[in-house]
């Protein structure tokens, strides 16, 4: 069972949040909220579709979907 602020039981999330600071946020000014919720929303759908993964052995997700499946891109 997870354990409240435990974080070798949310390592997966805790990783993804660093990596989220460290490109997004650190040495970064964003003058207003908005624009920073904005520039999170684009940054999630770039981490989620397009950025290279070491564990998809260099492929993006689409990439590595795609040839799961078969399709040829």
């Amino acid at each position: 069972m997870s354990r409240r602020a435990t974080c070798l039981d949310n390592a997966s999330m805790e990783s993804f949040f660093h990596t989220m600071k460290a490109e997004l946020y650190y040495d970064h000014h964003y003058q207003t909220k908005q624009e920073l919720i904005k520039a999170i929303k684009e940054w999630i759908v770039y981490y989620n579709q397009y950025r290279i993964r070491h564990k998809l052995k260099g492929k993006t997700p689409i990439e590595y979907r795609n040839l799961a499946l078969g399709k040829i891109a």
